[in-house]
């Protein structure tokens, strides 16, 4: 693997070959190199043409060698990019598939470019907090005009070959070949062969002009318009500064200015979090005892239990990735509005222009229903959407026993309940496992995987695999109360209460936790998801945990009858078909009574506070949940609250963060914490974990 080497006529062809996108990783750049100067010294070869083997020209750089010696070893891409600018003999880049990243700035360094129909070309490197460090910035505007690179280089956004090669006046691709690509290259590499045998100098992107008739203007818009879009993340401004050196800096002082500012980026706490996420979501899908060749079950139906709002997204899923579903419900009415609210959220997507006719036409055609569970029976996976009771469950899964076909996969949408006492419903406990959507179902990206003490390992890689069909991340949990995502939301939810008895409204909790990045505060949340089932959870965990205190406030709110927004009334009051959140003087007072009676005098709390108080509260609690084997690995802990809780991205999720500020320092504000007297001093406790890493310098990730 690397860079392979062939001679066609007098065409040296070389072929990236680094599975499974042509990464330029260090050999693959060595073997390059070496196929390079091989083609220059033959006498033979007119002409070279390189292009990617298999599915991809090139993805850019090679993930897995990030942040290693070998990623920036020599030749490293910008060697690569000046070896052939400096070749004396025609360069041509056939580009197919994918061309993104380091790989596109490859191909602007060859003298001519080639490419097949429907490759995806990006400049994707914004993404991870940064952007193009191998010219990229330079030489795209100077080929495909500035406003149409910088729109590329902002979003980061694939656009397809041909939609970039119909721009007029464009010089990124000098052909379009429908038929075999490698031969109409190899053939157009010979015709500049001819072309320039007399001597005439070859065409370099870096020789040409990127000119814009009002650039001023235009980068203050650009600015402007970044600005709104992005403020958390400093790449996108850094994008405008670096195509505008493009327009008003010679080329090779436009590089080093790239060069800096990519360099600057690097070592921003936002680019740290953003390669989190991105290695995060990756490493989420390997499981440490199921091996990435473990045998699937085929899915090729599949049958839901349930046609509420939670069945129907779930549902929604399945039928987006052309999967044909049945679902089941008990009532013909249920069964009419489940269907009705699915049509409407697809009605609503045509009309918005997201989605086409013949497309809705299409999944519809793929969803039928029944209230009976016998046409279920040849379903290749069941998943439970029914009421989050255990009783209610228990009558479902003994059902599935019965009527399932054997090597089914009988799957819970619960939330907090006990896969494994779920299994035990069955005699085929092997074949159960925890699916927790979260809401709505067909738009949120997370799904925790919950595995069970007997759940086989081909199920869980058969979920996993269709986790990623259907578009969702996916997190595998062990089973406990609330698996990841909720068990830590308890500890966050207890410290709102807590600061709420200590002087705070729900108002400046939210508004402190929204300032920090959250996408919604704690107390708006609950009005959103309903406080009723809060309080349903609590009333339950109040005779699991009789040691656990907790504020009392959000009970009493409940006793009130203010369950949320589909009440018109929680903790914030709300007008009638509107979401805005107004704050409650009732809350206000209901607050003020029951700390007066707790005895507690309201004291002023900052803002750091209240964040850190909610922030470390997940840490702690996600370092018990390390401890205790439920996650697997940190990463894991911070892709669910990045992808299922709101936590800002800019952070890179709860741990990520932690380890920004330094364990040691997390630690040391906790004792503080303890020394509260309003406050839950045992929790504070430093999960053994976080105080062995705190002692001993080390981090979570």
């Amino acid at each position: 693997m690397g860079a392979s080497y062939q001679v066609r006529g007098n065409v040296a062809v070389i072929t990236l070959d680094n599975p499974p996108v042509n990464g330029l990783g260090y050999d693959t750049r060595r073997e390059f190199s070496a196929g390079v100067e091989r083609a220059l010294a033959d006498a033979a070869v007119a002409a070279i043409v390189i292009t990617g083997a298999g599915k991809a020209f090139s993805g850019g750089a090679d993930i897995k060698e990030f942040g290693s010696p070998k990623a920036v070893g020599e030749p490293n891409l910008l060697s690569l990019i000046r070896q052939l600018e400096g070749a004396t003999k025609p360069v041509v880049a056939a580009v197919h598939s994918v061309c993104m990243g380091g790989g596109l700035e490859l191909a602007l360094g060859c003298h001519y470019r080639v490419a097949a129909p429907g490759a995806n070309v990006a400049l994707p490197e914004v993404k991870i907090g940064l952007i193009p460090g191998a010219g990229g910035t330079q030489r795209l505007p100077r080929v495909l005009g500035v406003e149409t690179a910088l729109n590329m280089i902002v979003s980061g956004e694939a656009v397809k070959s041909e939609l970039l090669a119909a721009i007029p006046g464009q010089k990124l691709f000098d052909r379009i070949f429908s038929e075999d690509l490698l031969d109409a290259a190899c053939g157009f590499a010979g015709e500049t062969a001819a072309v320039h045998a007399a001597g005439q100098p070859l065409p370099l992107v870096r020789e040409l002009k990127a000119t814009h008739p009002n650039a001023d203007a235009y980068f203050q818009f650009a600015r402007n318009m970044v600005k709104g879009m992005a403020k958390n993340f400093p790449a996108p401004a850094r994008c405008v500064d670096a195509v505008e050196a493009a327009v008003k800096r010679k080329f090779d002082d436009g590089m080093a200015y790239e060069r800096e500012l990519f360099t600057a980026l690097m070592f921003t706490p936002e680019c740290k979090a953003l390669r989190h996420a991105f290695f995060g979501e990756r490493a989420a899908s390997k499981i440490p005892d199921v091996p990435e060749d473990t045998p699937q079950r085929t899915i090729r139906k599949v049958a839901v239990i349930g046609a509420g709002t939670m069945g129907g997204g779930i549902s929604m899923n399945f039928l987006n990735a052309g999967i044909p579903v049945v679902i089941l419900e008990m009532k013909q009415e249920a069964l009419d509005r489940g269907v009705a609210t699915i049509r409407k959220n697809y009605d609503n997507q045509v009309r918005k222009g997201k989605l086409k006719q013949d497309k809705l036409d299409a999944r519809l055609a793929l969803l039928s229903t029944t209230l009976d569970y016998a046409d279920i029976a040849d379903a290749d996976m069941v998943i439970e959407a029914v009421f989050e009771e255990m009783g209610v469950k228990e009558k479902v899964f003994k059902k599935l026993d019965e009527v399932m076909k054997p090597g089914a996969i009988l799957a819970s949408n619960t939330s907090t309940l006990d896969v494994n006492k779920i299994a035990a419903f069955t005699k085929r406990p092997q074949d159960v496992v925890g699916t927790h959507f979260f809401s709505p179902a067909n738009v949120m990206k997370l799904l925790e995987v919950v595995r069970g003490a007997k759940t086989a390992k081909d199920v869980l890689a058969t979920v996993m695999a269709l986790a990623k069909k259907i578009r969702k991340t996916a997190v595998v949990s062990g089973v406990c109360d609330g698996f990841i995502g909720n068990r830590m939301i308890e500890q966050y939810s207890r410290q709102a209460g807590f600061l709420l008895e200590e002087g705070c409204t729900p108002a400046q909790v939210d508004r402190a936790v929204e300032k920090f990045g959250f996408a919604m505060g704690p107390f708006r949340m609950g009005d959103l998801a309903g406080n009723d089932i809060g309080w349903a959870i609590r009333k339950r965990r109040y005779l699991e945990k009789p040691h656990m205190r907790y504020s009392k406030t959000a009970d009493l709110l409940c006793e009130m009858g203010r369950y949320g927004q589909k009440t018109g009334a929680g903790w914030y009051d709300y007008q009638a078909g509107k979401r805005e959140a107004m704050p409650s003087p009732v809350v206000v007072a209901m607050i003020d009574k029951h700390r007066a009676e707790l005895g507690i005098t309201p004291r002023r709390i900052s803002d750091d506070e209240i964040v850190h108080r909610l922030v470390y509260s997940l840490v702690n609690e996600g370092a018990k949940i390390l401890e205790d084997g439920i996650a697997s690995k940190a990463s894991d802990i911070d892709m669910v609250y990045l992808t299922g809780y709101g936590f800002p991205l800019h952070r890179g999720g709860p741990m990520c963060y932690a380890d920004q500020q330094g364990l040691f320092n997390v630690v040391q504000t906790m004792k503080r914490f303890a020394a509260n007297p309003h406050d839950d001093a045992s929790f504070w406790q430093p999960a053994p974990l976080l105080a062995t890493l705190a002692a001993e310098s080390r981090s979570f990730t």
